[in-house]
């Protein structure tokens, strides 16, 4: 299936490639335990997670992946400790978590308490760290929540009334959280960053039904369709305002998925609806997209994707079970249909950790599914 003539994929995304997080190890998890009972210091828990990241980027290496991450191994959630690292916001413990299908997460979720800005954030010093054990030649992917997502958090019925005690309208505080958000890139890109994976999950909760008191701020309607038309440009006007002016030899991806916690998923819907917003008008150089189950559609909405890459999110990270190989490469080659096969690549649908909580699968079975959507590559792209 190798066609020699495809290009050499030298920057980020590559051929084969994970979304970013790995499931905590059992040390890791141990430390956790013993911090919250008071058994060991924060420092202490801080060296332990030092030794588990060295130990899982030498592991990435070995496996033959190009960019690496820390596995996202400092967070508890994918999300919220990036928010919760931006002054003026803090964590906060809701009456409830996020419904999922079937499940209930751990209760979590941001305020705000101040005006928002982006100095001196602790992501920047993790990045550091990566980058500090990483093998040279391979790069190191920064993950971060896209903007848009802690508008979202911010704007939930829960925590609006948090807003509005430091912000009169949502365009001051998109204002002050796209700075904050450039502040953040702008201290990654001087300490070497050069690829930043925005995750975003508000795509892919905006294809499905929209709950009651989804957002505040949609012009008084109620009617769905005009709804979801006000989110889409509500969310792509915040990120685009982030993406707008970075270096050109930054990286500028993003993952969008359906939710990921402990092998459950939050929506379930193709990507028509967002399709000429997120992929005809977002800013960035190349989609991650959830595709490893009916939930997320056909390929059709990809049509409208010109010049960037997509990495097909084929293979899944809530199960250990492998996929039937063949199906996976037809797939690949129904998408050419509106994407061309030397813009795309292969990846895991989602991380295998979005939250410590991880999916319900063996580490063993993660570093299989790895080692899969790698050998496909190789048989697909010579990759």
């Amino acid at each position: 299936m190798t066609n020699q003539t495809l290009t050499k994929r030298t920057v980020s995304p590559y051929r084969y490639d994970v979304v970013g997080s790995y499931l905590r190890t059992q040390a890791l998890k141990d430390a956790r335990k013993a911090l919250e009972a008071g058994e060991i210091t924060q420092e202490e828990l801080r060296a332990v997670e030092d030794q588990e990241i060295i130990s899982l980027i030498k592991k990435q290496e070995q496996v033959g992946l190009k960019a690496v991450t820390d596995g996202e191994f400092r967070r508890s959630w994918w999300h919220l400790d990036f928010f919760w690292g931006l002054k003026g916001i803090s964590f906060h413990v809701p009456n409830h978590g996020y419904f999922f299908h079937g499940e209930e997460t751990r209760p979590g979720t941001v305020i705000v308490t101040g005006k928002i800005s982006g100095e001196n954030h602790p992501f920047v010093a993790d990045y550091k760290f990566t980058r500090a054990h990483t093998s040279e030649g391979i790069e190191v992917k920064q993950t971060i929540p896209a903007p848009a997502q802690l508008l979202v958090e911010l704007l939930s019925p829960d925590n609006r009334a948090t807003v509005d005690e430091f912000y009169a309208s949502v365009e001051d505080l998109v204002a002050d959280i796209t700075q904050a958000y450039k502040q953040v890139i702008s201290d990654l890109y001087a300490a070497g960053a050069r690829v930043i994976q925005f995750d975003d999950c508000t795509w892919g909760v905006l294809v499905a039904p929209l709950p009651k008191g989804f957002i505040a701020d949609t012009q008084g309607t109620t009617d769905e369709k005009e709804v979801r038309n006000e989110l889409k440009k509500l969310y792509l006007a915040t990120n685009n305002a982030v993406f707008e002016g970075l270096p050109e030899d930054l990286a500028v991806t993003t993952h969008v998925c359906r939710g990921n916690y402990h092998s459950t998923w939050a929506a379930s819907g193709g990507y028509e609806d967002v399709a000429d917003a997120l992929f005809g008008e977002e800013q960035v150089d190349a989609y991650y997209l959830e595709y490893d189950s009916d939930r997320s559609g056909g390929f059709e909405p990809l049509k409208h994707i010109e010049n960037k890459k997509v990495v097909l999110g084929l293979i899944t990270s809530k199960s250990g079970v492998l996929e039937n190989r063949q199906d996976v490469i037809d797939r690949i080659h129904e998408a050419t249909t509106y994407v061309p096969l030397d813009d795309l690549c292969l990846s895991t649908q989602c991380g295998f950790a979005s939250t410590e909580e991880g999916n319900i699968l063996t580490e063993e079975e993660q570093w299989q599914k790895i080692a899969f959507v790698k050998s496909i590559a190789e048989e697909v792209w010579g990759a």
